[in-house]
């Protein structure tokens, strides 16, 4: 009973009160039930202070403590604010008690007006009452708040060493981005607990210093004692620093403490692991990760589809989508975009559209993201038209929309667009962002048009875009190209720079026709340690061919060979370009002949080797139409094609696939048709694929029913040569033909193969 259990309470609740025994007992079994549940309803709570009030007990204030808290923990902190209010004598002890009502229901803007409150009336805050105003202060976002309170328990040294009130700092500096601040106050904690550590760790993962973060976890790990040791909330903050830096090797260090400690049977740690595993893209682990999970949260799905999809597995992301659905997990939109961006990035055209249609069908909502994912797939497919009807219906597009179709705009050369947009974006007072603003003056390079390029820069200078060293270089570049070097120079100089500003200054005086100055600028970045990329190479050994020059070029072809710096195709055909203009033309076919992938400029090097007497093999006739068919090449495709028969060279079937294949993009259907009747052998899979897949582009049904009944023949198991000849008699509207095929794929065995787009 209250008598027995707390004798000093009960004396100073009934001293002043003249009652019997009787009254005592039965008031007693009420107070001490009412104090001692702790699971009271709305009904009990309500019945309870009717009593309390009309027993003439409403202001004790431990009383009316409990009453504050048992309102609260019913989400009703305006009654916990009322039973406050009506109490005449307030100390620490009960504001402390209100402002926990509100913090503990995220009132944070109650809770620090209280606190403001309790100040006005000549209270001092405690060590309880600190640690939930400053962390109400980082909810909130109010880092001027956090750092007034901060300024009192300095002024009247209420830190007095305690770890609680420290980490509070730590995590509110941490929350309003001022992680150094919060670096300092940590610092300061005499005796650092697990909690301070783990604010730590946490703010730095937060505010984007993962690398500093895992430093923390491990020195934490170090010197850990009892009250130190990583904690669950620790272990989350290391892994996902971990997932930030792709560090795989500390991640799996980590997953190994966790396994160590049991703290790795927690639902939270399961998911922070897969998800580390997930973006170090570690597919293998990923897997065991997820199937550990117990409970799997749209999180954890979310997880493992998405490293899949960075690593393009079309198919595997779609199948766990799927099954995903199928244990009752609805996607949001981070989920739609994983899938829309792994679409994109694999360049599935008729996959994507398919997957937004099927969006449509099952009315997912289209949210800020999806809609970015949705515009960007579009703009990487180089649909612009389907893009732009995207964009224009967006009855208020973000600006990451509008960033997005200035690039798309520009990339396809569509100058004009572009440039209107973004007028239309400055106009709107819409932020653009540095790839936006790269676009516009990569249009200003084009054309030369100094006048808007400086405009640009203005813009740039206004805006504060010169953080951006990318946007720099792009000035450089636009400058360069307006034959303004003097500004190229001076940007150059007076920003930060790296190796692309480098390759910028170097092009600069390389297209301008200062090619010693390029040369000399290469020998002060090899002076200053810098290492020169592929971009650098090649625009060097053309200055090198600008000035005839063999011993300088010979010099950056051995810096080649000592660096190991590997024979991509663009370095390797300059390296042949300047031998073969330096007249070392044997030099030049030794490098050819070493290629193992040409590029479309093999074509004047060809023209070269034939003025010097370099005899073409079949090897040679294949690079070369293969480089034609890349870059749209025909009528130096067919001179060569003709060519292979002075050279006494047979034609196999892949120089007829490279004439289809360049025949097909382009449209020319009806030579490609012929070449392809006319090959003195069968054609195979992939020649048929390659024309049916031209003339279903070029939606030339007439060409692409005869294609399709001739690779039947060839194949008639394929059964996409099948579908294919049905869409092309669908689309004529020839219902009998399409009935017709279908009749003869059901007669040959021949099944449809089924497909996720088809659901």
């Amino acid at each position: 009973m209250l008598v027995t259990k707390f004798p000093k309470l009960y004396k100073r609740l009934y001293s002043s009160c003249s009652i019997s025994d009787s009254q005592v007992s039965y008031l007693n079994k009420h107070i001490d039930s009412f104090l001692s549940n702790n699971t009271l309803d709305s009904k009990t709570i309500l019945s309870n202070h009717a009593y309390i009030i009309t027993t003439g007990h409403a202001r004790n204030k431990f009383i009316a403590s409990k009453l504050i808290a048992s309102y609260a923990s019913l989400n009703q902190p305006h009654s916990s604010t009322k039973v406050f209010d009506s109490l005449s004598f307030k100390d620490p002890f009960l504001w402390n008690s209100i402002i926990k009502a509100h913090f503990s229901n995220r009132n944070y803007v109650e809770a620090v007006e209280f606190f403001s409150k309790m100040r006005f009336s000549g209270n001092l805050p405690n060590e309880f009452t600190l640690p939930m105003v400053v962390c109400a202060c980082a909810e909130l976002g109010s880092l001027f708040i956090g750092m007034n309170v901060h300024g009192l328990v300095l002024k009247v040294n209420l830190f007095n060493g305690n770890s609680a009130v420290g980490a509070s700092f730590v995590y509110m500096y941490s929350k309003c981005g001022a992680v150094d601040d919060a670096t300092i106050v940590f610092d300061e904690i005499p005796v650092k607990d697990a909690v301070a550590w783990t604010a730590l760790v946490i703010g730095y993962v937060q505010n984007g210093k993962s690398e500093k973060g895992l430093q923390c976890f491990c020195e934490m790990h170090r010197i850990s004692g009892n009250g130190e040791r990583p904690n669950f909330r620790t272990l989350e903050g290391g892994l996902q620093a971990c997932g930030d830096l792709s560090a795989l090797t500390e991640g799996r260090c980590l997953h190994g403490l966790a396994l160590k400690s049991g703290i790795v049977s927690s639902s939270s740690i399961q998911s922070a692991i897969l998800s580390m595993y997930s973006k170090c893209g570690s597919i293998e682990d990923a897997q065991v990760s997820f199937s550990e999970v117990m409970n799997k949260d749209l999180f954890s799905w979310t997880s493992i589809i998405g490293v899949y999809a960075k690593l393009g597995c079309v198919n595997e992301c779609f199948e766990i989508f799927f099954r995903m659905q199928a244990n009752g997990i609805y996607p949001d939109g981070m989920v739609i975009s994983c899938l829309i961006s792994c679409l994109a990035n694999s360049m599935k055209v008729s996959e994507g559209k398919a997957f937004h249609g099927f969006m449509l069908r099952r009315n997912y909502d289209v949210d800020h993201i999806v809609y970015s994912s949705i515009l960007s797939m579009y703009c990487k497919f180089s649909l612009l038209a389907i893009a732009e009807k995207i964009f224009l219906g967006h009855h208020n597009p973000e600006k990451d929309s509008w960033n997005l179709m200035i690039v798309a705009y520009e990339r396809a050369g569509l100058e004009m667009k572009c440039i209107n947009l973004f007028r239309e974006m400055q106009h709107r007072g819409i932020e653009s962002d540095s790839n936006s603003i790269i676009s516009v003056i990569s249009y200003c390079s084009r054309l030369e048009a100094i006048h808007f390029g400086r405009s640009i820069h203005c813009h740039v200078i206004k805006k504060l875009i010169f953080e951006k060293t990318s946007v720099t270089n792009s000035l450089i570049s636009m400058y360069g190209k307006c034959r303004n070097l003097t500004m190229a120079e001076r940007l150059f100089h007076q920003t930060n720079h790296d190796i692309a500003s480098w390759n910028s200054l170097i092009s600069s005086y390389t297209e301008n026709g200062n090619s010693f100055e390029a040369l000399n600028l290469f020998d002060e970045m090899i002076s200053k340690g810098l290492k020169p990329n592929t971009a650098t190479l090649v625009t060097l050994l053309s200055a090198c061919v600008q000035t005839a020059s063999l011993e300088k070029g010979r010099k950056i072809h051995d810096y080649i060979r000592e660096t190991g710096i590997p024979y991509e195709v663009s370095l390797a055909t300059s390296l042949i370009d300047m031998y073969a203009k330096c007249g070392r033309i044997d030099l030049a076919k030794e490098i050819f002949d070493s290629m193992n992938e040409k590029d479309v400029i093999t074509w004047n090097i060809f023209r070269q080797m034939e003025e010097n007497d370099a005899r073409p093999n079949e090897l040679t006739f294949l690079a070369v139409l293969s480089a034609c068919a890349h870059a749209g090449l025909v009528d130096e495709a067919e001179i060569l094609f003709n060519k292979m028969k002075e050279y006494d060279v047979v034609p196999t079937l892949k120089h007829y696939s490279c004439m289809v294949d360049l025949y097909g993009r382009l449209g020319h259907l009806d030579e490609a048709e012929a070449l392809t009747l006319s090959m003195p052998f069968a054609p195979d899979g992939g020649i048929w694929g390659s024309l049916l897949t031209a003339c279903k582009m070029h939606n030339n049904g007439e060409i692409g029913m005869k294609v399709a009944k001739h690779a039947i023949e060839a194949d008639p198991e394929n059964d996409g040569y099948y579908v294919l000849l049905s869409d092309f008699y669908s689309a004529m509207e020839m219902w009998e033909e399409v009935a017709q095929v279908r009749k003869i794929m059901k007669e040959r065995g021949v099944r449809k193969t089924a497909g996720w787009s088809t659901v």
